[in-house]
């Protein structure tokens, strides 16, 4: 049976429906805006797990009081490089963005930036915050940590976080070269869009709550490591240099006797690099641009295959999203006119014609 076909929105409207849910939920206008242009970039870019999909989840986690509406961020760290955001429960695009504007301010005074981010709540694809430091000529790189939710190899059940790393790197006359993936062969995300159209799960990719490797996304309750042990190993590191770095550990409290050790939370570590601080401030964009030209110019293993740089696609199909509209699955436009409904926001039209891709 072919899966319902998709309403496609004006990307314009879609970000100004999704913005005005969220100031209705008790969100400041400014952290709407916020929230629904990080969503949103996920969703032209085609990263749907992470975009307006996710519009429901955050509206649930701002009802439940798990995010904060109106949080107070302080720096409870601070030096001309260094710096650490207490996010106090704000949504991850809210204390996320605020830590970008932070990290590049102090790469371009020093050359390098590092800031740290305790205590947010699901920070979105963060690709989109190290797409703002890469946009200033900077070199941006980002962990998260998360809460316990993949396997771990030789341990039965969810043992680590699905991690995330993203680097973005400056190329003149080209879209950033955006790398921005998790520790886990598949996101929760992609599990739930599988549930949704009842398509069968690859191979390798999710288990049963016991560990127990599946295709049938109605009994993954979680995914597996990418590349078993280097996946979960990766996992364990990004929690180290986020979360006990910054005093806020999630992994042994939540295995732990912490009576909120199973409060939802996350954690990051934003970095920013100033290519002119190691000499290479005039050439470096040029340089990588010849990287990727080099790459892009080498013999094809297959000529119905194109060689791509890692965030080339995305930029592709956010081009093409931002001129035809942006496709949101029928379930989740349902979900969104539920919330509508609920607190009295009108959705936009769909676009005449129907999107199954």
């Amino acid at each position: 049976m072919p899966p319902a076909p998709k309403a496609v929105i004006p990307a314009a409207e879609l970000t100004g429906f999704v913005t005005a849910l969220f100031a209705r939920s008790g969100v400041s206008d400014e952290h709407a805006r916020t929230i629904g242009d990080v969503l949103v970039w996920a969703s032209l870019r085609g990263v749907d797990s992470h975009g307006v999909a996710r519009v429901p989840r955050y509206l649930e986690l701002l009802d439940s009081g798990e995010a904060n509406p109106t949080p107070v961020i302080r720096l409870t760290s601070n030096s001309p490089a260094v710096a650490v955001l207490d996010a106090d429960r704000a949504p991850g695009p809210v204390a996320l963005s605020l830590a970008a504007a932070k990290v590049i301010g102090r790469a371009q005074a020093n050359g390098i930036g590092a800031v740290g981010v305790r205590g947010t709540v699901h920070t979105g694809a963060i690709g989109y915050y190290t797409s703002l430091i890469a946009a200033q000529g900077l070199v941006g790189i980002a962990f998260v940590a998360g809460m316990p939710n993949m396997s771990y190899t030789g341990v039965k059940g969810a043992a680590v976080a699905t991690s995330p790393l993203s680097v973005a790197v400056p190329v003149e006359g080209r879209t950033p070269v955006l790398l921005d993936m998790a520790t886990a062969g598949i996101a929760l995300g992609k599990i739930a869009q599988y549930r949704t159209s009842g398509r069968p799960l690859p191979e390798g990719m999710a288990a049963t709550a016991e560990g127990v490797p599946t295709t049938d996304p109605a009994l993954a309750r979680m995914p597996l490591p990418l590349g078993g042990a280097k996946g979960a190993g990766m996992s364990l590191s990004f929690e180290l240099i986020t979360s006990v770095l910054l005093g806020a550990p999630i992994l042994s409290a939540f295995h732990g006797d912490d009576p909120d050790g199973r409060v939802h939370r996350q954690n990051a570590l934003l970095l920013a690099l100033d290519p002119a601080a190691f000499g290479n401030g005039g050439d470096f964009a040029a340089a990588a641009a010849a990287t990727v030209d080099t790459l892009k110019g080498l013999p094809r293993a297959d000529e119905e295959i194109d060689i791509l740089y890692p965030g080339e696609r995305g930029a592709s199909v956010a081009e093409t999203r931002a001129a035809d509209g942006v496709p949101v699955a029928a379930k989740i436009w349902s979900e969104l006119q539920t919330a509508a409904d609920k607190l009295g926001v009108a959705p936009p039209e769909p676009l005449k014609g129907t999107s199954h891709g």
